[in-house]
């Protein structure tokens, strides 16, 4: 299994479990709000850069 297949499981699996465990509210708060902080977190060139890249390029 490549690195890229293990972390989409991971994640996959954490949704599953804050679907379970949480009211719906909070954990579709949380399994949006955390990619969203990590892009805010950015510097403005790398957000830059990202935003230039296609999402095949994003893993290199």
């Amino acid at each position: 299994m490549s690195n890229k297949t293990k972390i989409a499981v991971a994640g996959v699996a954490v949704s599953v479990a804050l679907l379970w465990l949480l009211p719906f509210w909070l954990a579709a708060l949380i399994i949006v709000g955390v990619p969203v902080g990590a892009y805010l977190l950015l510097d403005p060139s790398q957000r830059r850069r990202l935003r230039r890249t296609s999402r095949k390029e994003l893993g290199r």
